[in-house]
């Protein structure tokens, strides 16, 4: 990962979106949840969300919890910030089967996934890059100049 000083650093956690025109380093910690990372590649600046389940259904708050609210709202704040379409480039991670519970039956891991390789697809957003699925869980760094992706595998936990 390219070296910038004075780096900021943000965690960021479950039903979130990031978007930051300042060089930012972001971690975040994936199981069945899915980050899309996007990165503008002509202005070097870069966005992340994490969600936890799929489909808004409609009813509450549409909130970044589900992919589909989260990955709308992360395309339309780096569009906010000054970035083009064309220019974005995606990597995607996480999605991974990693409750030894009953919550597997709904597959809920594979399901983020697909929702974010699907909609990326749909707004003509190339994936260069992506590490899904499996039964481990994953730590993220996300560099927000760079575009670069720092990937740890964690053990699968047990409930």
């Amino acid at each position: 990962m390219e070296k910038i000083e004075n780096i900021e650093k943000y965690y960021l956690f479950p039903s979130s979106v990031f978007v930051n025109i300042a060089p930012t380093q972001v971690t975040t910690v994936l199981g069945s949840c899915v980050s899309v990372c996007l990165i503008d590649i002509k202005r070097n600046i870069g966005g992340i969300n994490h969600y936890m389940l799929p489909l808004w259904n409609g009813s509450g708050l549409a909130s970044p919890k589900y992919g589909n609210i989260a990955i709308d709202k992360l395309i339309e704040r780096m569009i906010f910030i000054g970035s083009r379409k064309e220019n974005l480039r995606a990597k995607v991670f996480g999605g991974g089967n990693v409750l030894e519970s009953s919550i597997n039956f709904f597959n809920v891991g594979e399901r983020n996934h697909t929702l974010a390789i699907e909609m990326l697809e749909n707004e003509n957003i190339p994936i260069i890059a992506k590490s899904i699925g499996g039964e481990k869980g994953r730590k993220i760094i996300f560099n927000t100049f760079t575009g670069e992706v720092m990937l740890k595998f964690l053990n699968r936990i047990s409930t």
